[in-house]
């Protein structure tokens, strides 16, 4: 089956299973971040493998579940986890869900993630609101014959992060704490952490924070005339800026820590 035809199936998926009328917010929860969805109203969910073509997540803290609730009457999309290219899944894989969720009616996206720190002063449980990102992945979802009925051949980035929704984003964080960052998130395939040579040309580079997801999702979901907005945890500091060893056991520690803060940040946003 071609790509136009998978996400026309996980469409009507959604109708089939959840309202017929689409949430008017989706959320992509990343990793050890899949908590706030227990926050929800929830109406139903269900795993990533009950689903038309959805991949199973392979990687610690992605539970992989697919939870449609509300909170304060808004109908919300929440995807607990998602899969990386890293973990051997076509690109066209793992923007499927985002895709999906766009052409059911979800216009607002909230892409998040756990990333390593890179600005001077971030420490480990922070958050860094992405106001651009730079893709030095090497791989665009775009790539191949243009599927027309989601957009055009050459999709404008000039703002790829909507500036409303993080404005909004950025409030709901300054209600919780005062202490966050706001910065360009350079997206790379992984599954390797940087060298800390690649930390400092990043660093160098004005860049905020690294990581190995969020890109594919906002440049599929531009190129569909989404609107998008990107929150990093800072989970660790990235290779070379700390004394120790990087490890996904240290990002799922963190992730823990930040838990009743994170939840509280995205409520706000949502309200």
């Amino acid at each position: 089956m071609n790509i136009l035809g998978e996400i026309q199936d996980v469409v009507q998926f959604f109708k089939q299973n959840f309202d017929y009328k689409a949430a008017e917010h989706c959320i992509v929860l990343g990793s050890g971040l899949g908590a706030f969805a227990s926050h929800l109203k929830i109406i139903k969910e269900f795993s990533f493998t009950d689903i038309p073509h959805f991949p199973k997540p392979t990687v610690v803290g992605h539970s992989g579940k697919v939870v449609f609730g509300e909170y304060q009457n808004k109908k919300v999309l929440v995807f607990q986890g998602r899969v990386h290219f890293y973990e051997g899944h076509s690109i066209q894989k793992v923007v499927l869900a985002v895709r999906a969720a766009k052409m059911w009616g979800c216009n607002k996206f909230l892409i998040t993630n756990s990333a390593g720190g890179l600005l001077d002063g971030m420490i480990p449980g922070e958050f860094m609101v992405i106001d651009d990102h730079v893709n030095l992945s090497g791989q665009n979802p775009l790539i191949g014959p243009n599927i027309n009925e989601l957009g055009p051949r050459f999709p404008d980035m000039t703002s790829a992060y909507n500036k409303e929704l993080t404005q909004h984003l950025e409030l709901a964080i300054k209600k919780e704490t005062d202490k966050y960052h706001k910065g360009i998130y350079v997206g790379l395939t992984g599954p390797t952490y940087e060298t800390p040579s690649e930390v400092l040309y990043f660093k160098r580079q004005g860049f905020g924070a690294v990581g190995m997801s969020t890109v594919y999702e906002t440049i599929a979901l531009r190129h569909m005339g989404a609107q998008v907005a990107g929150l990093s945890c800072i989970t660790n500091l990235g290779a070379g800026l700390s004394k120790h060893e990087l490890s996904h056991d240290e990002v799922t520690d963190t992730t823990k820590k930040v838990e009743k803060q994170f939840i509280a940040i995205l409520k706000n946003y949502l309200s």
